[in-house]
């Protein structure tokens, strides 16, 4: 599996709430994809979220936030970590 880290904008003054529903949205449906998402991240002031996931390919991982009612903006394949 291939990890990804992708992004949504506009999510101006999201709460630490908010952000557990919608993570917690794509994590109910997240093995009908093969996809496991890991973390999610939040800047309120910016608007953006972040998550990072293992998928199979960046389709999955869209098709799940869509799914789950926030598709993302940016998916970006992360090929090395440390």
């Amino acid at each position: 599996m291939t990890k990804f880290m992708d992004v949504h904008h506009g999510m101006m003054g999201i709460t630490d709430q908010q952000l557990h529903e919608a993570h917690a949205a794509d994590l109910a449906i997240q093995a009908e994809e093969g996809v496991v998402f890991e973390h999610a991240w939040a800047d309120p002031a910016e608007g953006l979220i972040y998550c990072l996931s293992e998928a199979p390919d960046a389709e999955a991982v869209q098709r799940i936030h869509q799914r789950a009612g926030h598709p993302a903006d940016e998916i970006h394949e992360v090929p090395l970590t440390v």
